[in-house]
This record gives C-alpha cells, structure tokens and sequence, in this order.
C-alpha cells in the first residue's frame, strides 16, 4: 500500500506530482509516493495551483475553499489537504 494518501479525522491529505501544461487535466496513476496529476492550466502566475485546488475539489466532491496547498506552491510535488470530503482517496485509482 502506498502512502500517496493519509486521513486524519476529517482531513484527507494528499502527496502529488504535478505536471502543468498538459492538454487536460486528468489522474496518471501513481509516481513513487505521489498521485501523479496533469494540469490543462499553464505554471505561470500561480495558475496551475490555482487550477489544481479546483480540480482536487471537484474529484473530492467539496468547495474550493476546502482544498488548501500545504507545500510545494513553486514545485510539481506538492502536498495537498482536504477538509470534510466523503470521497476515498483509493477510489481515484479505479
């Protein structure tokens, strides 16, 4: 089992590997101990973080204001948390 994914209480927090700039946003698989991500948005100006919480929240199933980016704002690994979502992490895989 991978460690791509942990929750505590109601907080879901996730290891990813970003690459922005892609033709759309979409789920890879697995990258070492990252989820790995494409973007559709480019890394300028902060656009591809920005893209990335709304994405995380629609798959997660809550509001954008519930997505926040822990780590990794100028990076492709980043680490993400997600507060009160229902939404197993596993199930992204499938």
């Amino acid at each position: 089992m991978t460690q791509w994914h942990r929750c505590t209480g109601e907080v879901i927090t996730l290891t990813l590997h970003v690459q922005p700039g892609a033709k759309r946003s979409e789920i890879c698989g697995l990258h070492g101990e990252a989820l790995k991500l494409k973007l559709a948005a480019p890394p300028i100006e902060g656009r591809a973080n920005e893209a990335l919480l709304k994405y995380i929240a629609g798959l997660f199933d809550v509001p954008t204001r519930q997505v926040e980016l822990k780590q990794g704002a100028q990076s492709r690994h980043k680490v993400v948390a997600i507060i009160g979502s229902c939404v197993d992490p596993d199930s992204l895989l499938k």
